[in-house]
């Protein structure tokens, strides 16, 4: 972290002692009660853990999602369970995961107490992406290879991702690793035909930082996922052909590859539904890197002469 950065450093705010609390009651409490018990202790538990993320992050470099903008922070909740209800609903053809406890619900129950559960997702991860963007070894990293956003590379991204979600969904036994790169490559060259923020204004830069940021995030979360399901219950387990070997917890190993391209499925996600619904609104929300400032661009009408496909 520079000089600079350490100067912005913010003291340790309320919300993180109140993440801490929640992580230590409910992590005892969901490894150690008898019975069913994580189905409404699932949810506190990830509360914990992104608010006490986003005040380390607050403390490292003096802004977070949350002290940033309180509606924005609250927009990733909503936004979380619907977006992994997809994920849910693709899965439902793949078959890689299913929970375990499940019959002791009814329909509703069971869409309920998940998608409490599905909306802590956004904010973890991206809580956790902006704090490993904070990290000093990501800021020594010079630029890497140039990636600009043509209407050839946009197009046949678009094109790749049909292919791949189509792929997934016909022959999933053996295609079921697309799903979670084929999203991103759908809705990536969307955001930057319709001017949403796309990962291709840093690319073009040949900065692939933010990248790099997202997929250490989502690996941490992965992590810590696992480790907080491992003694659950209810629980998810796994069916993963050809690659079920090697068990970290009840992920295999080659499994936690997959958390790396999620990320990037969930910052094309957020950027799509923000574009539409808030145009010209929240580009400079997330924020991964240490010395980013909000884009030029923010509030602005989307910049003229975009590729088109």
């Amino acid at each position: 972290m520079t000089g600079d950065a350490a100067g912005r450093r913010g003291a340790w705010p309320l919300h993180g002692w109140i993440g801490l609390a929640l992580v230590a009651l409910f992590w005892m409490l969901n490894w150690s009660l008898e019975g069913l018990r994580t189905h409404w202790g699932f949810f506190p538990l990830w509360l914990g853990y992104a608010l006490a993320v986003d005040a380390v992050v607050f403390r490292r470099k003096g802004s977070s999602l949350l002290t940033r903008s309180a509606a924005a922070y609250a927009g990733l909740f909503l936004l979380s369970a619907p977006a992994w209800w997809l994920f849910e609903l693709i899965n439902s053809r793949t078959q890689n995961w299913f929970y375990l406890g499940e019959e002791a619900f009814t329909t509703v129950e069971y869409a309920l107490f998940s998608t409490l559960s599905f909306s802590t997702v956004l904010p973890a991860v991206f809580g956790t992406a902006e704090l490993v963007g904070t990290l000093r070894p990501l800021g020594r990293i010079g630029p890497g290879p140039v990636l600009r956003p043509t209407a050839a590379l946009l197009t046949g991204m678009f094109c790749a991702g049909g292919l791949m979600l189509a792929l997934t969904l016909l022959w999933p036994e053996i295609f079921f690793p697309l799903l979670w790169t084929s999203l991103f490559f759908l809705l990536e060259p969307l955001n930057a035909r319709l001017g949403n923020r796309s990962l291709f204004a840093e690319l073009a830069r040949g900065d692939w930082r933010p990248l790099i940021a997202l997929a250490g995030g989502c690996l941490v979360c992965g992590f810590f996922w696992e480790l907080w399901n491992f003694y659950s219950y209810p629980k998810w387990v796994y069916r993963i052909p050809y690659a079920g070997w090697l068990p970290l917890f009840e992920m295999p190993l080659l499994g936690y590859l997959g958390y790396l391209p999620f990320s990037l499925e969930l910052f094309s996600l957020y950027h799509l539904v923000a574009g539409l619904l808030f145009p010209g609104r929240n580009r400079g929300y997330l924020r991964l890197l240490d010395d980013e400032a909000p884009p030029a661009a923010e509030g602005q009408p989307p910049v003229a002469n975009r590729p088109t496909f």
